[in-house]
């Protein structure tokens, strides 16, 4: 599987896993090994409301990830604008992932918000992972803005429904053919994962189907397979469906010999 670049950081794994949820810090911990991933994402706001943490982002450090903040909850642009600077002087990274929600019941990215966030954050010297829904044009403006890397949708966040739409994903990676894509939100099973890949994405983001999990740690390592599979399967090229039926040992007008 050949390595995933993004702004200038070669990465291995094109897992990323988010960090809510989990039964305990140790667990979460071992999904994190068990994934095989280099990026882990955390809600400032969740740690700030944690009395700085309590050691949690210092335990997600020890793990020898990357860590990626994220303003989720934020509903104005102004609100994650404000949210990305203090994570950059907390944390010391100029990763941010971009969250304005414009959607209290299905959560879905305010698009106005999130392009008016990014824009200013990529001058501010972010890099900015924007969260989005799988609309095309949307994704263009946040292109326009300076985002290099796009973080559409599956379907909404921690709903498990997979991809609900193939044909807009379908749309953006072939309208968007060199721009890092990683699906983000709404997987719920490892198929969903090796799906997503095989569709030519470049990673996936996802918690909840791990972090609620029975068995987190299983269900990381399941997904780390997953999305390998996925990514292996579209580099060698995913046979095309047929409408009717092809033989898969065809004779005809081909000599061949009965032994």
């Amino acid at each position: 599987m050949t390595p995933l670049k993004v702004f200038g950081t070669v990465l291995h794994s094109r897992f990323f896993l988010g960090s809510a949820g989990y039964p305990s810090p140790q667990v979460l911990r071992e999904a994190i090994t068990a994934s095989g991933t280099q990026v882990v994402t955390v809600g400032l706001k969740r740690t700030l409301a944690a009395a700085g943490d309590n050691g949690f982002v210092r335990g997600i450090l020890e793990s020898g990830v990357r860590l990626l903040p994220n303003t989720a909850g934020c509903r104005t642009a102004r609100e994650a604008i404000t949210l990305a600077h203090m994570a950059r002087e907390l944390y010391a990274t100029h990763w941010i992932k971009l969250e304005v929600v414009g959607d209290e019941h299905t959560l879905q990215p305010d698009p106005w918000g999130t392009v008016e966030a990014a824009a200013q954050l990529v001058k501010d010297g972010f890099a900015v992972f924007p969260y989005c829904t799988d609309d095309l044009v949307t994704c263009q403006r946040l292109l326009d803005a300076g985002c290099e890397v796009l973080m559409p949708w599956g379907a909404p966040i921690g709903s498990g429904q997979g991809l609900i739409n193939p044909f807009a994903l379908r749309t953006l990676r072939a309208r968007l053919p060199g721009v890092p894509l990683v699906v983000d939100a709404g997987i719920g099973a490892p198929s969903h994962a090796a799906l997503a890949m095989e569709l030519g994405f470049d990673a996936v983001l996802l918690n909840s189907a791990v972090s609620q999990a029975v068995d987190p740690i299983r269900m990381a390592g399941a997904f780390n397979l997953a999305i390998e599979a996925g990514r292996l399967a579209y580099e060698a090229g995913v046979m095309a469906p047929q409408d009717m039926a092809v033989a898969s040992t065809p004779v005809s007008g081909h000599p061949f010999l009965i032994s």
